[in-house]
């Protein structure tokens, strides 16, 4: 088992990256087309949905996602290589093109 430190790590790590993830699905619906993403491409905008470009703007977006991403591998350190697949999914939840 995992002791209460481990525990906080990860639950820092979950909370970052599903925010992360919300950003970055933010982001493709206004940069993706229907095709890339497999679903119809700017339904939020459409919809008059808050996200994330609404609030700041895409590029500012693409930054609170990298940062998102960057605090939540951090918060893994103390796991060292154990975290590898961890951190190789957190690359790809800003990296990935739908």
């Amino acid at each position: 088992g995992a002791n209460a430190e481990e525990v906080k790590a990860c639950e820092l790590f979950a909370l970052d990256i599903g925010l992360a993830f919300q950003v970055a699905d933010d982001i493709l619906d206004v940069t993706a087309s229907t095709e890339e993403l497999g679903k119809t491409a700017g339904k939020d905008e459409d919809t008059d949905k808050t996200t994330y470009p609404k609030l700041l703007g895409l590029e500012e977006s693409k930054v609170e996602a990298q940062r998102l991403v960057d605090e939540a591998k951090a918060s893994l350190t103390q796991f060292g290589d154990r975290a590898a697949p961890l951190l190789a999914i957190a690359d790809y939840i800003i990296a990935r093109s739908n």
